[in-house]
């Protein structure tokens, strides 16, 4: 994140729109899309700032980067930490996610650096023992972003969440040096226990109701129990909060950070 030009406005570091897209790999009509086909997610103040009239012109003139800002733009949004990761999440994409990690890290949290030297071994075990337990609360946190996403996902994109989920489990199989279908049988079994529901008895009685509606066989063979989960809110909710526990015990993203 060292190429990104830094903008700090009422106190805090934000991004343009066209900084946003570029970063997460999409085109501004993306982020401009996902904002208005989304807007009552996103709160002024909290996600992002909107700058017209004399405080657009003002910040303007306070940009070093005149390629930051149209200069014929008469609105500007400028886009916080969660307003970013809100974007990053409705984008969906491995790419998006990393980014915004990254970005959490090192742009709108960049550290500050603490000189070791002239203090005793005691206080620099101290700092690096410190450093070490928050090294390793940025990567839980990191984890809990990449799944919490796939959540979010699910109210606008039914095969984004699908896709995600799969991307995981395939990750999951690979760490525990097992058979991808073996691997989704021990997170439905967790599922089920958790949530004190039988996903097959659930699988029968929707392919039942299926027939009852004049589908057709083939398409009730290939209704699984994916679609069961797909069918509940809660379900959902356990099968993440699952699939998340099965990433963290397996360590699937300890490569990534």
């Amino acid at each position: 994140m060292n190429n990104v030009t830094p903008i700090e406005n009422q106190g805090q570091r934000v991004l343009t729109s066209d900084q946003l897209a570029e970063l997460y790999g999409v085109s501004t009509d993306v982020i401009k899309k996902n904002f208005s086909n989304n807007r009552d997610k996103f709160v002024e103040g909290v996600h992002y700032i909107k700058l017209e009239g004399l405080a657009l012109k003002e910040f303007k003139n306070r940009v070093n980067n005149v390629h930051l800002v149209g200069k014929n733009a008469n609105t500007l949004y400028l886009w916080t930490k969660r307003g970013a990761a809100r974007h990053s999440k409705m984008i969906g994409t491995d790419t998006a996610w990393d980014v915004f990690d990254s970005l959490e890290e090192n742009y709108f949290n960049p550290k500050p650096q603490i000189n070791l030297q002239g203090l005793s071994p005691q206080t620099q075990f101290a700092i690096q023992a410190a450093q070490a337990m928050a090294e390793q609360e940025r990567k839980l946190a990191q984890i809990d972003h990449k799944v919490d996403a796939i959540s979010e996902i699910v109210s606008t994109s039914t095969m984004d969440w699908r896709r995600a989920t799969r991307d995981i489990i395939t990750k999951i199989a690979h760490m525990r040096g097992d058979d991808y279908q073996v691997t989704r049988k021990d997170i439905y079994k967790d599922v089920e226990q958790r949530g004190g529901y039988s996903l097959s008895t659930r699988l029968t009685n929707l392919r039942n109701r299926m027939a009852g509606e004049g589908q057709s066989l083939s398409k009730r063979n290939k209704t699984n129990k994916v679609d069961v989960i797909g069918n509940d809110k809660r379900l959902i909710e356990i099968y993440m909060a699952v699939v998340k526990d099965h990433a963290i015990k397996y360590r699937v993203w300890a490569n990534e950070y």
